[in-house]
């Protein structure tokens, strides 16, 4: 073994040891915060070093009933534990070793989204007309979560926030069934919360952090839909940018969260008809530019011929825009129209 290779070991040790130190760091460590303030940080989401690395002396005195002098200190403290800096490349695409992908069930689908599904760290948007198999799609991948990791799951359970009252208990046991799996226990590692506004649906992200810091091996997370509160209840042209406004932030929690715990993040989003859109076809997404810059891979789907099911791949970081067909069957999403 060389010199230079006797010093890489010693900075990989030295960096795993930090990492560790981090972990063991808890909030209440950082100086000034106690107990009172632990419990106002956590009631308002936040559980570690990095929520109150990125904040500001003003909003964590709000928060946490801090002097902003002693705010700015906790801050600090955070950031210098963190080692919120630069890394090298070499170093990233070692940190993207984590990511891990959950099956759709449909090898085609799969390939379209870079040939293993869907990624964690990541939001994978799909949006399209009623009936064009989103939901579908988000029943499937809920289903496939709980399978083990050589089979395309991910061993872990599911959080699924429904907006439109779209979760079928009795879908998920035909999935499951179909798949030989015990319907019961797929039923009981899917743990579903109906949203009844938008400011319901941006305090479960908090709950499933919650629910992950006490110990809940949550993989997926999947809101269906994105939207529809936050269409229905900003109408019209003069409510758009706090609406806007809001989506943002919500997209940006989302997006936390999904590196945070390396989770996969699926969301369906609903569509519009673009009158502006002369030739071709006008379904637009609705939420905007807000939505399409927060999502990693962009999805819209449609109905084909038959019972098909076609998907375009409309935005990603790495692949190529392309489209695939796929179907719908009593087992969920596959490649063909009839079960074998």
């Amino acid at each position: 073994m060389t010199e230079k290779e006797d010093e890489e070991k010693v900075k990989d040790k030295k960096k795993k040891s930090e990492k560790a130190e981090q972990v063991s760091v808890k909030i209440s460590d950082l100086p000034g915060i106690g107990p009172a303030a632990v419990e106002k940080l956590e009631s308002a989401g936040i559980f570690d070093l990095i929520g109150i690395a990125v904040m500001g002396p003003k909003e964590l005195s709000e928060i946490a009933g801090l002097g902003e002098a002693v705010a700015r200190k906790a801050i600090q403290a955070a950031r210098k534990m963190m080692d919120l800096g630069f890394q090298d490349g070499l170093e990233f695409a070692e940190k993207r070793k984590e990511v891990f992908f959950i099956t759709t069930s449909s090898k085609e689908l799969d390939n379209l989204l870079g040939g293993k599904g869907v990624e964690t760290k990541a939001i994978t948007e799909v949006f399209g007309a009623y009936g064009s198999g989103k939901t579908q799609i988000g029943l499937t991948l809920a289903v496939n979560t709980q399978m083990p990791i050589d089979k395309g799951g991910a061993e872990g359970k599911v959080a699924f926030i429904d907006t439109e009252g779209t979760f079928r208990p009795e879908r998920i046991k035909q999935i499951a069934e179909k798949k030989g799996l015990n319907a019961d226990a797929v039923l009981k590692n899917i743990l579903v919360a109906r949203a009844f506004n938008s400011d319901h649906q941006i305090l479960l992200i908090d709950r499933i952090g919650e629910l992950i810091k006490n110990g809940e091996p949550i993989k997926l997370v999947i809101v269906d839909s994105l939207t529809a509160h936050f269409r229905a209840e900003f109408s019209g042209r003069g409510q758009l940018a706090d609406r806007q406004q809001k989506l943002n932030r919500y997209l940006h929690s989302l997006m936390r969260m999904a590196e945070q715990f390396n989770l996969g993040i699926y969301v369906t989003n609903q569509v519009m008809a673009n009158p502006a859109m002369m030739f071709g076809d006008p379904t637009t997404a609705i939420g905007g530019n807000i939505v399409g810059h927060a999502s990693t891979y962009r999805l819209y789907v449609r109905r084909g011929k038959k019972s098909s099911r076609v998907a375009k791949l409309i935005d990603s970081p790495n692949l190529p825009d392309n489209e695939c067909v796929f179907f719908i069957s009593e087992g969920g999403v596959t490649d063909g129209d009839s079960e074998e």
